[in-house]
């Protein structure tokens, strides 16, 4: 066969994969540029409002400025914030009040588990219950801060009269009892979150084949080694997030601070988050405040990547 016509004969077959090839490659271009479209809002809220502002509080850590005055008084103090915050009683006080609230994340996992498997497993209007337990968690917190503390009212709460009433001569003063407020404040937040974890943990018993607990049976299980056997194991991936988000939240807590103690009484439930909006906006001392938030952050990153590196050994997914 004569070679001229046979390279023309390839040639005439490439031409249509080559157009082809071309019309996809614009399709493909218009598509990307399409989904950088739609991800554009999100990348760009998330520079402006959460790593520009924690690139910003970093360099502000090593200045002594604050927002009034403006940049032009801007004063480069190195590591002296940082040192600051070590002798600072106020701020070491309100980190050991935040280490000590963790205590609430997994009290609040046991009881929402404990519910969730009861209301999953032996309860008739489940969606009734499901409503009443999550109305906290989706409540106006200030509205709910302001009802405890009518509830803890040291003098005409309702609580201290009823104790009063059953003969108890002198009733806790509660929220206005440095050694008992910061408790106060833990059994709220228990109160608000335990309808949203338990939510969650139906959700991942829903998930959980019926197959496992019927052949347990057969076998003779008995139900508490289904719940340690099954239950718990399989529900390790939703325990790991609640333990994560729970944690993440305990130390950014400031609403509840605010409207129920205002950190007092004596700074007994000052927490970071509130003590850096004293710094920062009552103080006016806005490049020591964002020393405590480079703190704060760096306390998150770690507590967060100890997790990160245990869940390797006891989640199941």
């Amino acid at each position: 066969m004569d070679p001229q016509p046979q390279a023309q004969l390839q040639l005439h077959k490439s031409r249509p994969a080559i157009a082809g090839n071309a019309r996809k490659s614009s399709a493909q271009w218009r598509e990307d540029f399409a989904g950088y479209i739609f991800v554009g809002p999100m990348v760009l809220g998330l520079f402006v409002f959460t790593l520009f502002p924690i690139i910003a509080s970093f360099l502000l850590s090593f200045t002594n400025w604050n927002f009034v005055a403006g940049f032009s008084k801007t004063k480069f103090v190195g590591f002296d914030n940082f040192v600051k915050l070590i002798h600072d009683s106020v701020f070491v006080q309100s980190l050991t009040n935040n280490l000590i609230l963790l205590i609430v994340v997994p009290v609040t996992l046991a009881f929402s588990l404990l519910l969730a498997v009861i209301i999953n497993n032996s309860v008739y209007w489940k969606d009734v219950f499901k409503i009443v337990y999550f109305i906290p968690y989706i409540s106006s917190i200030v509205a709910v801060a302001i009802v405890f503390q009518v509830l803890f009212h040291p003098s005409y709460g309702p609580i201290n009269q009823t104790l009063q009433a059953l003969g108890v001569a002198n009733p806790p003063k509660w929220i206005a009892d440095s050694d008992v407020a910061l408790y106060c404040v833990m059994g709220l937040m228990v109160w608000v979150n335990i309808g949203y974890n338990m939510i969650i943990f139906i959700a991942g018993l829903q998930s959980i084949p019926r197959d496992l607990y019927e052949a347990a049976d057969i076998d003779g299980a008995s139900k508490w080694k289904q719940f340690f056997g099954i239950t718990v194991p399989l529900l390790s991936p939703t325990t790991f997030f609640l333990l994560v988000t729970g944690i993440i939240g305990s130390f950014k807590v400031f609403d509840i601070i605010a409207v129920l103690t205002g950190g007092g009484p004596a700074n007994s439930t000052t927490v970071v988050v509130y003590r850096l909006y004293e710094t920062a906006f009552v103080n006016l001392q806005s490049g020591y405040a964002s020393a405590m938030a480079i703190v704060l952050l760096i306390f998150v990153l770690i507590v967060t990547l100890v997790q990160w590196f245990g869940q390797r050994k006891w989640v199941h997914y």
